[in-house]
């Protein structure tokens, strides 16, 4: 019972920390929108939030991945000379 206790008390400090950072990053760029004083440190905040959002977060690794090709598929093409997948040479005509 504990440990159910523990991992749930985890996932809410996560959730936490997440509403927390999501929060102060509204805060900041309301703030650059609507003060004509707002600084430095909100422009940070702000500019720090939508780099963190371009990141690709939802990526899973590749052997995981629906639909991946497997890692030793072009090394063996090269390798063939330069043969497709049916065994015709690519290239010149």
């Amino acid at each position: 019972m504990a440990v159910i206790a523990r991992r749930g008390s985890q996932r809410w400090g996560v959730r936490g920390a997440v509403l927390g950072l999501g929060a102060l990053w509204w805060w900041a760029v309301l703030r650059l929108v609507a003060v004509p004083e707002a600084g430095v440190l909100e422009a940070a905040v702000a500019a720090g939030g939508w780099g963190l959002s371009v990141l690709p977060v939802h990526c899973v690794p590749k052997r995981r991945a629906r639909g991946v090709v497997g890692a030793g598929r072009w090394r063996r093409v090269l390798r063939a000379g330069g043969e497709g997948a049916a065994g015709v040479k690519s290239g010149g005509v």
